[in-house]
């Protein structure tokens, strides 16, 4: 378990990152059939709030547990195995992003 307050807030970051998703891919499901999705981000948090914002929130989870797992790891010398597993995911979740900003689909 993590010694540090970065290292715990890291870990409870990464857990809930795929509840967000869960959430989200819930929400689509059952609310959103018939409405499409939006050409943006800004018209898809208009036109569909409650499944995107959930789904920001997982993202964005996974970045912010990335970098206070990262600076707990570098500057705190935390040695927790849970901690390296979310800088691992995290680490993952933007190079996953970032391949979707690069070349888009």
């Amino acid at each position: 378990m993590a010694k540090t307050k970065l290292g715990m807030w890291s870990i409870g970051l990464i857990i809930a990152m795929p509840l967000f998703f869960i959430l989200g891919t819930t929400l689509s499901s059952t609310m959103y059939d018939s409405v499409p999705a939006g050409e943006t981000i800004w018209a898809d948090i208009s036109t569909r709030p409650s499944l995107s914002i959930p789904m920001l929130a997982g993202f964005a989870s996974g970045i912010v547990a990335f970098i206070t797992g990262l600076i707990a790891v570098l500057k705190q010398k935390e040695r927790a195995l849970l901690v390296y597993v979310a800088v691992i995911i995290g680490g993952a979740l933007i190079v996953f992003l970032a391949g979707e900003v690069i070349s888009p689909h």
